[in-house]
C-alpha cells in the first residue's frame, strides 16, 4: 500500500489525512475510492488505516483522515459532535472527488462503530455516496444509550446533559470529562482499548459533555430510508455486548432496497486485526459489496485511464 499524507478543510478547519494507494497504481488510472471512517475516540493511523490495508489490496483508493479536533486535525480539543464529524465526512468526499488518482463518481463509505451512524446520515442526504457500509454501530442515540444505562443512571445522565446545557450559555464551554462516563466500555471491549488503543498517544482525552446530548439527538434509523437507491451494508458482531445487534438489525428492517446484512462471528472489535480470519471474512463480504456497487478497478471500462 502507497501513502500520501493529505489535508482539506471543513468549516474552516485544517483536518489532517492520508491517500492510501494500491502498490499497483498506475499513473493515470481513475479508480472507485472508499472513506473508512473512525468510530468514537477514533484515529486514522487505527481503523481507517487497517480497513484501507485490506482495500487496497482489492484495487481501491482509500482516504483516511482525522475528524475536526483529533490527532493533529485543527478544531476544539475534546469536542465530539457528531453532527461535525458528518459535515467532515462530506468535506472529505468533496476532496476525494478532485484527486486525481479517483473516479469522482465511484465513492463509497463505511463507517465503523459510532462512525456507522455517521455514515449512514451522510448517505441520505449525499447522492454522491454509491455505497455505504455500516458496520457494528448504534442507530438511536436515545436508545442505545438506555440500553447500557440503569434507569438510576439514565436519568443523571439526563440531569447532567441540562446541567451542562446551563453551563454552556452562561460560560460559554461545555465541562470536561472523562471520555468513557458515559459510554461505558463493556468488558471485552476495554480489554481490547486497553491492548490496542489507550497507548496511542491522542487516544481517550477529556471529552466535553456536549458529546452525550450529540448522541441523545442523534436518530439515523429515522432517515435510514432515505439512503435509497443507494446501497446499504449492515454488518454487526452477533455478540457485540457495546452496541446491542438489534441495533443493526431495527437499521436494517428500517432500510430500503439494495441492502445486505452480514452476522460478524465475534464481539465488537476483538477481532480487529489484519490477519484475524473473522476480519479477512468481513473485509471479502465488504469488497463484494463495494465491487458489485462501485466497482473494481479491473471491472470497469478503459475509460478510467485519462
Amino acid at each position: 500500500m502507497k501513502e500520501r499524507k493529505i489535508s482539506f478543510y471543513s468549516e474552516g478547519y485544517k483536518l489532517d489525512g492520508t491517500l492510501y494507494l494500491p502498490d499497483d497504481y498506475q499513473p493515470g488510472e481513475k479508480r472507485p475510492a472508499i472513506i473508512p471512517n473512525s468510530g468514537y475516540n477514533g484515529l486514522n493511523v487505527f481503523y481507517p488505516r487497517l480497513f484501507a490495508r485490506n482495500l487496497t489490496e482489492s484495487g481501491y483508493v482509500c482516504l483516511g483522515f482525522d475528524y475536526r479536533g483529533f490527532a493533529n486535525s485543527e478544531g476544539i480539543k475534546g469536542r465530539v459532535i457528531l453532527d461535525e464529524q458528518v459535515e467532515d465526512i462530506k468535506n472529505a468526499i468533496s476532496f476525494l472527488q478532485i484527486q486525481e488518482e479517483v473516479d469522482p463518481e465511484r465513492i463509497g463509505l463505511i463507517g465503523w462503530g459510532m462512525g456507522a451512524s455517521n455514515v449512514v446520515r451522510v448517505a441520505a442526504s449525499d447522492k454522491r455516496v454509491k455505497a455505504v457500509a455500516a458496520l457494528n454501530g448504534f442507530f438511536n442515540g436515545e436508545r442505545w444509550l438506555k440500553t447500557v444505562h440503569s434507569y438510576v443512571d439514565w436519568a443523571r445522565i439526563l440531569q447532567t446533559v441540562e446541567e451542562d446545557r446551563i453551563h454552556r450559555v452562561t460560560t460559554g464551554q461545555s465541562l470536561l470529562a472523562d471520555a468513557f462516563i458515559h459510554y461505558p466500555l463493556d468488558p471485552a471491549t476495554k480489554d481490547y482499548v486497553d491492548k490496542e488503543l489507550a497507548p496511542l498517544t491522542h487516544f481517550g482525552k477529556l471529552t466535553a459533555l456536549q458529546f452525550t446530548e450529540s448522541i441523545i439527538q442523534m436518530n439515523a434509523e429515522k432517515v435510514v430510508a432515505d439512503v435509497s437507491p443507494t446501497a446499504l451494508f449492515v454488518a454487526h458482531g452477533k455478540d457485540n455486548l457495546l452496541h446491542p445487534v438489534e441495533e443493526s438489525i431495527s437499521l436494517y428492517e428500517n432500510a430500503r432496497e439494495p441492502k445486505l446484512f452480514y452476522l460478524i462471528d465475534g464481539k465488537h472489535n476483538d477481532f480487529m486485526y489484519h490477519d484475524h480470519p473473522v476480519f479477512r471474512k468481513l473485509l471479502q463480504k465488504v469488497a463484494e459489496f463495494f465491487g458489485k456497487y462501485i466497482g473494481t478497478f479491473s471491472a470497469l471500462s478503459e475509460n478510467n485511464l485519462k
